[in-house]
């Protein structure tokens, strides 16, 4: 999980952070990476920013557990 105080938006620490993770992926052999967020979240257009794209989403709709749909998210690498 990802999450960042305000006051640090915009300054490039969460592309460096993907970016770092991206790499170190591809080092050990991987070819694709999956995330997700919720849809209410604005991790989404961050994550689509970096090339990521939509590829499905899980919806819990049972009304004690219920939450925004998950959008999860595939980019190569």
């Amino acid at each position: 999980m990802l999450l960042f105080d305000e006051n640090y938006r915009g300054k490039g620490f969460g592309r460096n952070l993907v970016e770092f993770w991206e790499a170190d992926m591809k080092k050990q052999g991987f070819g694709m990476l999956l995330t997700s967020t919720q849809v209410d979240e604005n991790a989404q257009h961050f994550y689509r920013k970096l090339g990521y794209k939509d590829c499905g989403g899980l919806v819990i709709d049972i009304p004690r557990y219920a939450q925004p749909m998950e959008l999860f998210m595939i980019k190569a690498i």
